[in-house]
């Protein structure tokens, strides 16, 4: 979200609290992660301003008050299945298996980038917490139910091809997540991904305009697009007009191994089975409002303080009715949005057990919180127009829950 980038730079406000109540909640000791919706980058990217609160640095605010926190980074445009590959290797370390089926399916390469891995002492024991804003929470989801589950197909490939190798990410039985917290996240998808002719020219716009703050020349530094699985890579001195071209006319955009694809109802629906409830985790759920109902007409309007590049999208969704190929209606109780996610849908996903949230959590069941009123889809990641007290609250009582949960 580039416009936000440009025009939100405040100054860093860090919320402190009383490290002796911090101590004297906790029941665990697990990191969160926190990764980031479409477009998002790494912390040092973008000249230094954070996906995760702009110049008011989140992650530090949580460490600074007792809370170990991470910041991981995927392919800011790049599936949900392309993603999931990368978090996995992001956290753990090591070099990123997309996985032979998957990579002979969709026709691109099976390895992306090795990491170092930011917290390589994963596993059933030292647990982590994944946060996820948007898209983000699509894929901490489906990373937790595929370390549990694995997936079918690759271990088909694996059997009728065992030279070829596993992921340990496609073989599964493992239960290294304590809990999942989904943020402005299209459980359910968002009925702006519907149509494709919309979403991708603002794709590409958050592109243009992220990648132009390093002038003419395209600098990884500024903003890296990670689609090195698609071989779109950059290139030394690669001009940002020439590469953004090879970007949008590659094929990537009419397959639906793409962010595009993923972020729609249909795209969600399709991926059901890669993104289920798992009944040893804890989930919750937060996200924003911010349209209001006109008494006489019943439509959804943005109210004032909206970021405007995301002003179409709540319009769109207002106005935008389907039945979904599962037989979901998209109907008016969906028009309410953040400006780029539909409220109902951020809620919880549809097939899962869930209740709105108490002091009571349950493993397998969603905790859903009100709408925070007023909070647009840049608010909730703390790049908007609210209040770094109001952010660092927001995120500081999130990780203190985290925290108070049972090992």
């Amino acid at each position: 979200m580039f416009l936000a980038v440009v025009a939100f730079l405040v100054c860093v406000s860090f919320q402190g609290i009383n490290q002796k109540t911090v101590a004297a909640a906790k029941q665990n000791d697990y990191p969160i992660i926190l990764v980031h919706g479409l477009t998002g980058w790494d912390r040092n990217e973008v000249l230094g301003f954070k996906y995760w609160g702009g110049l008011n640095d989140i992650q530090e605010v949580l460490k600074q008050n007792g809370y170990p926190t991470y910041t991981a980074a995927v392919g800011p445009v790049s599936s949900n299945w392309d993603r999931t590959a990368e978090l996995y290797a992001y956290i753990m370390g090591g070099t990123v298996d997309y996985g032979a089926a998957h990579a002979a399916k969709e026709k691109h390469a099976r390895y992306g980038r090795t990491y170092p891995g930011i917290y390589q002492r994963w596993s059933d024991v030292n647990k982590i917490h994944l946060v996820g804003h948007s898209m983000g929470g699509l894929t901490i989801r489906q990373l937790t139910s595929m370390l549990e589950e694995g997936n079918a197909e690759e271990q088909a490939y694996y059997k009728a091809n065992p030279e070829a190798g596993i992921s340990p990410l496609f073989v599964g039985k493992k239960h290294s997540v304590q809990s999942v917290t989904t943020l402005a996240t299209p459980n359910n998808g968002t009925s702006f991904a519907e149509d494709n002719n919309a979403l991708v020219p603002i794709i590409e716009d958050m592109i243009i305009g992220m990648s132009a703050l390093s002038g003419k020349i395209l600098n990884p530094v500024v903003y890296d697009f990670k689609l090195d699985q698609f071989g779109l890579k950059r290139q030394p001195y690669e001009l940002l007009s020439a590469y953004h071209d090879r970007v949008f006319s590659s094929s990537i955009w009419d397959s639906k191994d793409i962010s595009s694809y993923d972020l729609s109802v249909e795209g969600v629906i399709a991926n059901q089975k890669n993104m289920q409830t798992k009944s040893d985790v804890y989930y919750f759920s937060h996200t924003g409002q911010a349209t209001t109902q006109t008494p006489i007409f019943k439509q959804q309007i943005p109210v004032l303080t909206m970021f405007p590049a995301i002003i179409p999208g709540a319009k769109y969704m207002n106005s935008f009715r389907k039945t979904a190929s599962n037989g979901m209606k998209i109907d008016d109780s969906w028009a309410a949005s953040d400006g780029l996610v539909n409220v109902i849908s951020s809620y919880y996903p549809f097939d899962s057990l869930a209740k709105q949230a108490d002091n009571k959590p349950v493993k397998g069941q969603w905790s859903y919180y009100p709408a925070k009123q007023g909070w647009d889809h840049l608010d909730i990641n703390g790049i908007g127009d609210k209040s770094s007290s109001l952010v660092n609250a927001f995120y500081l009582d999130i990780a203190k829950e985290l925290s108070a949960l049972p090992k």
